[in-house]
């Protein structure tokens, strides 16, 4: 996408996560890709316990098995009293509005990777102290859907990799809510980051000529289901954030205009370049929701798709109508399906019972699966 705009006379720039894991595209990017250099942790005490971990993973070379390195984290929060570009998140913030002063005057395509609020759960304290402790409320579902296969779970081995948290079992009530206290924090904290560079954005003139998209690349369970992270199928994990300000849009003067229509990712693509008037390339998958914009209560999608996989060569299907999520768990040499799930979300929202081997939802099950099994063409706008 960035080196389609670029191809079209933009200048594409890019700050902090865009690619996962520290990847790039080089090409993408008239200037190259900036990424913090700031310390995961600010106290000391933290910082030490970190080095320490490392050290414990020397092996007889002294040279850290770059494995078990990807998998060694400190503590899983951190409220630190310190300015807010102590930490990743304020430093991209700068970097993007220095960035911003400097490019205004052609046109631009800006990506501000934000990392929050990803685990560790750092931010600096008058982020934390935006919440009360004693407040905070722990999931209301903290069960596994009932009915649900082994295989809709996970063990959360993200979390657990961080110091003092359970290799196996539930975290203790405690520890929950210190957890979400520090998601919250860190919403709060990537909030006003957001903020700053769209203040700077209304000061230097630009809001009415600039289209601006914040999404979230996926959601997050915090003790739903008993389970904590991402890395399922649920409606928690594989729906997220998409918010879009475009000049002109019919339904500007109402901000905060909300959508029931399904959208995905791969619709940002053509949904900017129809916005900016930039041809479309013939190989997209996603289709323009900048209809949505003008009419936002107009017929659209019938669903929307996402998969994640499970060990044993086994991979999980998932499709979201206006009603049902359904996913097929299905071997991917044989294709065979091993397992169902089946939530209504008009009568169970919180995914709290799989109904898919609820004989009365037999000829529903059938419908459901072969509507997977077409795919998205088959759900595009007008099918």
């Amino acid at each position: 996408m960035p080196q389609h705009f670029k191809a079209n006379g933009y200048h594409t720039q890019a700050f902090g996560k865009i690619y996962h894991g520290g990847l790039d595209d080089p090409a993408s990017w008239s200037s190259p890709l900036t990424y913090p250099k700031n310390e995961w942790y600010q106290l000391p005490e933290n910082r030490a316990l970190m080095k320490k971990r490392l050290e414990n993973l020397k092996d007889d070379d002294a040279k850290v098995s770059a494995v078990a390195l990807g998998r060694i984290r400190g503590a899983p929060v951190e409220c630190a009293d310190v300015p807010d570009n102590a930490y990743g998140d304020g430093a991209i913030a700068d970097d993007a509005i220095e960035a911003l002063r400097k490019i205004k005057d052609k046109p631009f395509f800006l990506a501000a990777g934000f990392l929050k609020p990803h685990l560790p759960f750092v931010a600096p304290k008058r982020y934390w102290d935006l919440y009360r402790r004693e407040e905070i409320a722990l999931a209301d579902n903290p069960f596994f859907p009932k009915g649900a296969p082994a295989l809709a779970g996970t063990t959360w081995g993200e979390l657990r990799a961080y110091h003092g948290i359970p290799a196996t079992g539930p975290v203790t009530d405690d520890q929950a809510r210190t957890l979400i206290h520090g998601y919250l924090a860190c919403v709060s904290y990537v909030d006003a980051q957001i903020g700053r560079l769209l203040d700077e954005l209304d000061r230097l003139g630009l809001r009415e000529n600039t289209i601006v998209v914040l999404w979230g690349d996926h959601g997050w369970k915090l003790g739903e289901h008993g389970l904590w992270c991402k890395h399922t199928n649920f409606e928690m994990d594989t729906r997220s954030t998409l918010i879009v300000a475009a000049p002109g849009q019919a339904s500007a003067g109402t901000p905060g205009k909300h959508t029931t229509a399904l959208t995905e990712f791969v619709d940002i693509y053509p949904t900017l370049c129809e916005l900016s008037g930039l041809p479309l390339p013939q190989h997209l998958e996603g289709t323009s929701f900048a209809p949505l914009l003008e009419t936002p209560d107009r017929a659209w999608k019938q669903a929307a798709f996402s998969q994640y996989p499970r060990g044993g060569g086994v991979m999980g299907y998932s499709m979201r109508t206006d009603r049902y999520r359904y996913t097929q768990w299905q071997e991917q040499k044989s294709h065979k399906v091993v397992a169902r799930e089946l939530y209504d979300h008009q009568l169970d929202p919180e995914e709290n019972r799989n109904v898919a081997d609820d004989p009365a939802n037999a000829k529903l099950v059938a419908q459901l699966g072969a509507q997977l099994n077409e795919g998205w063409r088959k759900a595009l706008p007008g099918r």
